[in-house]
């Protein structure tokens, strides 16, 4: 025959178990939500699946971007980086000290259209509008703006590649030295205003098509 004790104690269990489980997923929660917080890039509101799969234009509202900050939105079920860079990060672009350590700084390799193909590779040069895959196995680059004496001195900002250690500037050029052999591709955009870019058409004139880059 049980005792008191014992009947409480089995029906304070299921209790204590259910207070552990809500406490655990309290704290899962909790750190999640931490981790987003501390990426310095806001996720953007995303297309319709069946839009992503036809590979139908998505439009950004850049003007919510403050600068120095990285917007992540897709287009074709890629991941595609609109960064709003700072008068800092422009000036870093044109200077020796980063052009020098590049494998194509002037964007010779057919990864980007004609009107992408400049020193700061957009129609802009306030915003950066870039396919966010490594040019060497397809992993998905981390946007590290500031240097950072983890990636070196020579380090200035820009995108790196935790899988194999593949480095692009903050115009997306690679770097020499690296396993990825190319510059991240800009896909076909444009302004549709002063606020919204559309990416997936191309400015009125041009016919880039993004089957011809030579890699994705």
């Amino acid at each position: 025959m049980s005792t008191i004790g014992d009947r409480r104690a089995a029906l304070s269990e299921p209790d204590l178990n259910r207070r552990r489980f809500l406490r655990n997923a309290t704290a899962a929660y909790g750190a999640v939500g931490a981790a987003f917080a501390a990426v310095p890039f806001i996720q953007s509101w995303l297309p319709s699946e069946s839009a992503r799969a036809r590979g139908g234009p998505t439009d950004v509202d850049v003007s919510k971007i403050e600068a120095g900050q990285m917007l992540v939105s897709s287009w074709r079920l890629s991941p595609v980086f609109v960064l709003h860079r700072t008068a800092a990060q422009l000036q870093v672009l044109r200077e020796t000290s980063d052009t020098r350590l590049l494998r194509d700084p002037d964007s010779e390799v057919l990864q980007q259209p004609e009107y992408a193909r400049n020193w700061h590779r957009s129609l802009k040069p306030e915003y950066l509008i870039v396919v966010g895959i490594c040019t060497h196995l397809g992993c998905v680059p981390r946007y590290i703006p500031q240097p950072d004496g983890a990636l070196g001195p020579s380090w200035p900002g820009g995108y790196f590649c935790p899988c194999h250690g593949s480095r692009y500037d903050l115009a997306a050029r690679v770097f020499t030295g690296v396993p990825a052999p190319y510059n991240l591709p800009v896909p076909p955009y444009r302004f549709v205003n002063e606020a919204n870019v559309r990416i997936g058409e191309n400015p009125p004139g041009s016919t880039f098509e993004f089957s011809s880059i030579v890699q994705l």
